[in-house]
């Protein structure tokens, strides 16, 4: 009995040595991270920080300040206790309270390690360059990327980053943290 499994079980582990999606290319690269990206978007804020949002941190005020001069927030001030109180709008809403503006995607892979057995699977690290698409209108009000300069850099079109793959039996895939 256990050489009958055994065989259908060989079959598929050298079935998958065939597979053109496991092959270390920069195109699989490419369309694996592209499809990662396209279901994790690219956010302002991390959960961290909830809406209504209330702070006398002035680089804070700065950053809401520019966020309400793009209508994602309101801005209230309470001077009697020196804090400023910020309330998503409606586009605000309709953007969510992460503030996600797009998500990446690759437009080049810029370097490979050799892929090599690590954590019980085959992997590669990739160094890559970006776009963001779907940029919303808010993302280009004058001042935000000043405040927020992580999200101008990606906005730039020639961001980079790199990423951990890992190759199963249906291709290449981005573990999850």
């Amino acid at each position: 009995m256990k050489r009958i499994l055994a065989l259908p079980v060989t079959l598929l582990l050298f079935a998958g040595c065939n597979n053109p999606k496991t092959k270390p290319t920069n195109e699989n690269y490419v369309k694996t991270l592209n499809a990662y990206f396209l279901d994790h978007s690219e956010c302002l804020l991390d959960g961290a920080m909830t809406f209504p949002l209330e702070t006398s941190d002035p680089a804070k005020t700065s950053q809401m300040d520019a966020l309400a001069k793009a209508q994602i927030v309101e801005a209230h001030s309470e001077p009697a206790i020196h804090v400023s109180r910020y309330i998503l709008t409606a586009e605000g809403r309709r953007v969510g309270a992460h503030l996600c503006y797009g998500h990446r995607e690759v437009t080049e892979i810029l370097s490979s390690t050799p892929p090599a057995k690590a954590n019980g699977f085959v992997e590669t690290q990739v160094s890559y360059r970006y776009k963001i698409e779907d940029l919303p209108v808010w993302v280009k009000t004058p001042g935000l990327f000043e405040q927020f300069p992580a999200m101008a850099r990606e906005a730039s079109g020639e961001a980079t980053d790199q990423a951990t793959l890992a190759v199963t039996g249906v291709g290449w895939s981005v573990p999850e943290k």
